[in-house]
């Protein structure tokens, strides 16, 4: 029996995989082998004999782990000169006035602006983090009249408040950047130093849950209090305020009140724009201001639901019985899906689409995130034991500029033109009331409405039977479909009576980017403006806006000669590719 202490998991997972025998666990362990030996001297014939095979046993070198990030940035302050800069300074004798320290805004308290917000004050801006919603406390009450009494209020629900969008979702930790590399480590160790489960560095499909990440955001708001971040909650920026090409500050006001109520206007050193991608109203205001952006690709599409137990019973067969609504053994069975059509036709570009699942809930439940009563669009979200006997998925096929060309009037908002003509279409076919349109899959491949007694949901508000097949255009309709039945293929009992659709989709991502600089993050046409996140168009869930909003702030406070280090030494160079960061 080798010794526990000389062996760490670094990772596990669950492979069900059909090329399988049966599912299975499958880990990664670190083995120290100096300690190892100390324990275990016997153990070197065993060691000697191992031959390295790239991707099943790798010599590793001792390197320092990254930490967490107030670990790191305390560590740093410990062993700066000058403490940062900011203090007093000695000239010629004398003792010189301390240097003020620079006003940033954080528009946004989400994951990217929180992150930006954590390093700026560890680090010694002045901070004032401005949100339009409510705190994570009353925005769970917000969200409590909007399931329970369809009141929606238009500035604290499913997207707008405290922690995003994401808060109130599955939670998911995943992202396409590296989950190895020490940027992402350093963040997914400051969510267990906030009050994450640690289970959150080992697990493969790490996600929090919604119940999960309330306790933490709140811890996360405590300590940036303590660094004396000013957080001002309610509060809508309406306006930059610019002079000679420079951000100089901002115009805001009190969100709970009707449009065109009296403002402030409050003044800053810059300004960090972290506003999630339903803030379509900033969007417009940067237009205004011939702010450079420029729509980008996304995707739209409905979202499917099963019974659990159903998904269960195809992914793991016999062992479907070991999972107990999350208690089990074995954890409640997702799936992920990608297909493309279209691939390589240099000829017809608009016709090469991918259609994928987005956002799997295992154990979810379908919730509103609408924003405005006259447009109706959905996602799914989770608790951490994804416990609900449902398991609902976005089911996406991917726009681009040729789908919003009878939008270009609207220049470069033209994608959320776009969305918004499939959420008003989905908000009449539901017959309002936030009443969603559903379908069950067989008729919407068989593009019909014969089932007019639907199938149970988990979406709260009610689901009216109706026409998805004639919400989009043909082409992504029929993308959808033949997806669909490329998928019962794979995936036996997929394609079910139980199975339903629900419109509509729109929200996976910003319909548009805002153009910055790679290594400074400022906005290449406007000064003293540095947009962040998925908002901006940087990032794709919790995870990666929130490095994107820590890298931000590393390099935002380089420019403000509060930082002397090098980030890229120490969590590696965030992963740039044009301007956009592929996370």
């Amino acid at each position: 029996m080798l010794p526990e202490e000389a062996f760490t998991v670094i990772r596990k997972s669950f492979d069900a995989r059909k090329i399988l025998k049966e599912p299975q666990f499958v880990y990664t362990v670190d083995v120290a082998v100096k300690r190892l030996l100390d324990l275990e001297p016997r153990t070197w014939d065993f060691i000697a004999r191992l031959e390295p095979k790239l991707g099943t046993i790798e010599y590793m070198p001792d390197e320092k782990v990254a930490s967490d990030l107030v670990s790191m940035l305390n560590v740093y302050k410990q062993g700066s000169d000058g403490e940062l800069g900011i203090n007093d300074t000695v000239n010629n004798g004398s003792i010189c006035s301390p240097r003020k320290k620079p006003r940033v805004a954080v528009v946004g308290s989400g994951p990217s602006g929180l992150f930006a917000s954590l390093v700026l004050g560890e680090l010694g801006a002045e901070v004032t983090l401005i949100e339009r919603g409510q705190p994570v406390e009353q925005r769970g009450r917000d969200i409590g009249a909007l399931v329970v009494r369809r009141i929606l209020h238009s500035e604290s629900n499913f997207c707008f408040g405290e922690g995003g969008a994401g808060t109130w979702s599955d939670g998911k930790l995943v992202t396409r950047i590296g989950r190895n590399t020490d940027g992402v480590q350093a963040v997914m160790k400051t969510f267990v130093q906030f009050g994450g489960p640690p289970n959150i560095l080992v697990d493969g499909k790490p996600h929090l849950g919604t119940d999960k990440l309330v306790p933490l955001l709140r811890n996360f708001r405590h300590h940036l209090k303590e660094l004396g971040v000013n957080i001002i909650f309610n509060t809508r920026v309406d306006d930059l305020v610019v002079e000679g090409g420079q951000v100089k500050g901002v115009v805001v006001s009190d969100s709970r009140l009707q449009l065109g109520s009296p403002n402030q206007t409050l003044s800053f050193d810059a300004v960090v724009l972290a506003v999630g991608h339903s803030a379509r109203d900033t969007y417009s205001m940067l237009l205004r201001h011939n702010v450079d952006m420029h729509p980008k690709s996304f995707a739209v599409g409905l979202r499917i639901e099963h019974p659990q137990e159903l998904i269960n019973d195809i992914q793991y067969s016999e062992l479907a019985a070991e999972v107990h609504k999350g208690r089990g053994r074995i954890p409640v069975a997702d799936y992920k899906i990608v297909k493309s059509f279209g691939e390589g036709d240099a000829e017809l570009p608009e016709q090469n689409r991918s259609c994928y699942s987005f956002c799997m809930c295992p154990g979810g439940q379908v919730v509103l995130t609408s924003t405005n009563p006259s447009e109706l669009c959905i996602n799914g979200m989770s608790f951490s034991r994804r416990a609900s006997k449902w398991a609902n998925s976005a089911f996406v096929a991917t726009v681009s500029s040729h789908d919003f060309r009878p939008f270009e009037s609207h220049g470069s908002l033209a994608g959320v033109e776009f969305q918004r003509e499939f959420e008003r279409r989905a908000a009449t076919m539901g017959g309002g009331n936030f009443v969603v349109p559903a379908q069950c899959v067989t008729d919407f491949l068989s593009n019909r409405l014969s089932v007019t007694t639907l199938p149970p949901s988990s979406y709260r508000l009610g689901v009216r039977p109706s026409k998805l097949h004639e919400l989009f255009p043909s082409h992504i309709t029929e993308v959808l479909q033949q997806s669909i039945i490329m998928i019962e293929e794979e995936m036996p009992g997929f394609v079910s009576s139980e199975a339903l659709l629900h419109g509509v989709e729109t929200r996976t991502s910003s319909p548009l980017q805002i153009s910055r600089n790679t290594g400074t993050y400022e906005s290449t046409s406007l000064q003293g403006l540095y947009p962040i996140g998925e908002g901006a168009g940087y990032a794709g869930g919790i995870l990666s806006a929130s490095v994107d909003g820590m890298y931000c702030g590393f390099a935002l406070a380089k420019q403000l000669s509060l930082f002397h280090g090098d980030i890229e030494s120490t969590l590696g160079k965030a992963q740039n590719q044009k301007g956009f960061v592929k996370y």
